[in-house]
């Protein structure tokens, strides 16, 4: 089975949200916008301190499928399998209070922001729903 890995390399951990890298199969897509990454000093993996809708999902690795989101209306990637979490998305928004814990794609051209985030959405759902095979993503 083919297998399409995708990769967020969060590297501006702020006090109220983080910024990451979005690549696929190792070349670079987008940016990403999460909460606040929670996580205790000193353990690799957490744990981590979760506040509901504040918090940014734990490092690991999880298996991405698209489905349709009662929530959004539409078909949006979702992750499966994230400890403590439920109903984790890959969708559309700008800033932090548009996450809830969920990630946002886009382009960090404004502090604290993602934009052109629809247009990221949707090409990213795409590019998942289309493939032949498994989608898997490392959150690092």
């Amino acid at each position: 089975m083919r297998v399409q890995e995708l990769s967020i390399n969060r590297f501006a951990l702020k006090e109220k949200y983080t910024i990451g890298r979005l690549s696929v199969d190792g070349l670079y897509l987008c940016d990403t916008l999460e909460d606040r990454v929670r996580e205790l000093p000193g353990n690799e993996a957490g744990p981590f301190h979760k506040i509901p809708g504040e918090t940014a999902i734990p490092r690991g690795h999880y298996q991405v499928i698209v489905t349709f989101s009662h929530k959004f209306q539409r078909r949006l990637p979702l992750l499966l399998n994230v400890p403590f979490y439920s109903g984790i998305r890959i969708h559309r928004g700008n800033h932090e209070n548009h996450t809830d814990g969920c990630i946002l794609v886009g382009e960090n051209k404004a502090e604290g922001k993602v934009l052109n985030s629809i247009y990221w959405e949707e090409y990213l759902t795409k590019l998942i729903d289309e493939y032949e095979g498994e989608t898997w993503i490392t959150i690092e």
